[in-house]
């Protein structure tokens, strides 16, 4: 057919019969069905398309030829089935609906419709569709809302898969390119430099979301748990410390802020790490924190990650095995420091040890007192009240003498871990 590209993407290179092809198709069908579960699966099934829907995702599944024209975002998957339209932002942050007013919608055409896009370019792969709008240059919700979305949505399709990221940002790409190679043999799709059809097997729009920095191996499409994950990592990676014991030196990485939330006395906790033994290595916000690449080998060298509640402690990834992490849990944050970074360390392998500031460790008691609101009652404020108090506007000059008890247990357990 004159104008039409084939990517060919599994059968390169070999000869194949009628039988083979058949064969793949009923291998990617039964590894498409993995991604929804009970009723959802049983539509998918018997129709060729099902969506999964939960407070802070959404999923789509067509396990048939899909047209996916990416100048408009519309996915056509023509069946039997009488005439339906579903629209879908792909980003796990369903919740946030102001936030999803930036994610690029995806209009999804099933059914008997006449007048269907001719195909431009034919893949051999599934697509699959996601969104790179968000807090794209955090990185917590990069991992939370899309790599580990990602990874649970597709690791079981073998890199056989081809993605499409709306509102692509070249930024997020490159930064992410490691583990977004490994989870896919083809170069990322910009729809926006390219407005055309594209004919698929089969298509998943949206990704799957179990939790903040979290995998439920029971739900996942290949039944992968947070170790596989973090073991992901260290291959795309390329890190070379899987537990704290294969660590020699004491190293310690204390994150270092330069807006909020700094540590007034930090080189006053740094002189006190040194003298329990640690090797203090303390990392701000710079060239080295931004390049993941060079930061993942940074926070896998080291035997106690140390910071105050912040993005930054979503490194906590690429800490080996048994090795700790202390986080600095501010006025008012308690909750949030928790839920995002010490809940979740557990299934990391990470013993997790809070050090819960109090008022006279906090900048904001000189700013309100200690009988103020912002201490009594901090659930008191709106979500954006509290946010511009606790998060924005608060350091914290640590009392050396209760943390150094902290220190002394982080030391014993890496200490023990060696025995």
């Amino acid at each position: 057919m004159a104008g039409i590209q084939y990517y060919k993407t599994i059968f390169t290179g070999r000869e194949i019969s009628n039988n083979t092809v058949q064969q793949e198709h009923e291998s990617m069908r039964f590894l498409l069905s993995r991604v929804v579960t009970g009723e959802d699966r049983t539509m998918l099934q018997s129709t060729g398309f099902a969506c999964h829907n939960t407070n802070y995702s959404v999923h789509c599944v067509a396990n048939q030829p899909v047209r996916i024209d990416t100048g408009t975002m519309t996915v056509h998957i023509p069946s039997d089935q009488p005439a339906q339209e579903t629209v879908v932002r792909p980003y796990a942050r369903q919740e946030d609906r102001n936030l999803l007013k930036n994610v690029t919608p995806v209009k999804i055409l099933q059914g008997n419709y006449t007048m269907l896009p001719a195909c431009q370019y034919i893949h051999d792969v599934p697509a699959v569709i996601l969104s790179s709008s968000g807090f794209v240059g955090n990185v917590f919700h990069e991992f939370n809302e899309i790599i580990i979305p990602l990874f649970i949505t597709t690791r079981h399709l073998r890199s056989r898969v081809q993605f499409i990221l709306e509102d692509y940002k070249v930024s997020f790409v490159r930064k992410y390119s490691k583990p977004m190679s490994q989870l896919s043999a083809y170069e990322v799709m910009n729809p926006a430099a390219n407005q055309s059809v594209h004919c698929f097997p089969g298509a998943i729009i949206g990704l799957k979301f179990q939790g903040h920095l979290a995998l439920n191996s029971c739900d996942t499409s290949g039944g992968h748990s947070m170790q596989d994950f973090k073991q992901f990592l260290r291959q795309a990676y390329n890190l070379k410390f899987f537990h704290v014991s294969e660590i020699k030196r004491p190293n310690l990485v204390l994150l270092s802020r330069r807006k909020t939330r700094r540590f007034l006395n930090e080189d006053e906790m740094a002189s006190m790490m040194e003298e329990l033994g640690f090797r203090v290595i303390i990392v701000a916000r710079n060239n080295v924190i931004s390049n993941l690449n060079k930061f993942a080998h940074v926070i896998n060298s080291c035997r106690v990650f140390v910071g105050a509640h912040g993005a930054g402690l979503t490194n906590e990834l690429f800490l080996p095995d048994g090795a700790v992490m202390v986080q600095v849990e501010l006025i008012g944050l308690e909750w949030a420091a928790a839920t995002y970074y010490g809940d979740p360390a557990g299934a990391m392998g990470v013993h997790y040890l809070p050090y819960r500031i109090e008022p006279e460790e906090s900048s904001l008691l000189k700013v309100f007192g200690r009988n103020h609101t912002v201490f009594k009652d901090p659930k008191s404020f709106s979500f954006e009240v509290g946010k511009e108090i606790y998060l924005n506007h608060q350091n914290v000059r640590i009392n050396l003498a209760r943390f150094r008890e902290t220190m002394v247990e982080a030391l014993s357990i890496v200490e023990d871990s060696d025995v």
